[in-house]
């Protein structure tokens, strides 16, 4: 590990999701890392040596600004139609939020961002769920942090803590159908929560340049 890889300190938003939590328990136990802010709307009731714990939402981010300190910016923000049913709120968590985030954190010191999207995201879209994503890409690049790392899976696999019967059911249908995902549609395969958390960790390791897109392929290469 040479002196500039040494005791980076990462803030991470979405650190009680799916794929947040992932990213939280491997942020702590890295050695890279000396610090990891997390930004949540409730305590998680968890203590190490390493966490800082920040209670807020979009709401009241900027007032948190002052506490943030980061070399990185992991985001892993989002909702879904059935829990957020109303588009402006939709909007609000899964474009306004990352964006202000990345922003924040910018501003506060950070050169890399890491943002959670999905496969097939594009501003142009028709559909309001891609077209968010696309637009949440967009502005997020637009921030120009040194380096933008946007991670687009397909089908996120595991276990929720959450009952979810059709995401279930979908994920068993990916398990048997995930090898026929080959060549241009390669990108379509589902992928463990945990195994993008770990995907995210290791591209911070790895300089790609201005902006690097990351699907099924790219992220399974970092496994």
């Amino acid at each position: 590990m040479n002196a500039e890889t040494k005791s980076k300190k990462a803030v991470l938003f979405g650190a009680s999701g799916f794929i947040g939590s992932y990213l939280l328990e491997g942020l702590l136990h890295d050695p890279e890392y000396s610090q990891v802010t997390i930004v949540v709307r409730k305590s998680l009731n968890k203590v190490h040596p390493k966490l800082k714990t920040l209670i807020g939402s979009y709401d009241s981010l900027e007032s948190l600004a002052g506490e943030i300190e980061a070399d990185e910016v992991f985001i892993a923000l989002g909702t879904t139609k059935n829990n957020t049913p109303d588009q402006k709120q939709y909007y609000q968590v899964d474009h306004d939020y990352p964006v202000l985030a990345a922003k924040i954190a910018r501003d506060k010191g950070a050169k890399a961002v890491f943002l959670v999207s999905a496969v097939g995201a594009s501003a142009s879209s028709s559909v309001f769920y891609v077209r968010t994503k696309g637009e949440t890409e967009r502005d997020v690049i637009a921030l120009d942090l040194p380096e933008t790392h946007i991670f687009r899976p397909s089908m996120i696999m595991g276990e929720r803590e959450e009952s979810r019967p059709m995401e279930k059911f979908l994920i068993k249908v990916f398990g048997v159908i995930n090898p026929l995902f080959v060549g241009g549609i390669q990108k379509y395969r589902g992928i463990e929560a945990k195994d993008i958390a770990k995907s995210m960790i290791a591209a911070a390791r790895k300089p790609a340049g201005k902006v690097k897109i990351y699907e099924w392929g790219e992220m399974n290469e970092l496994l």
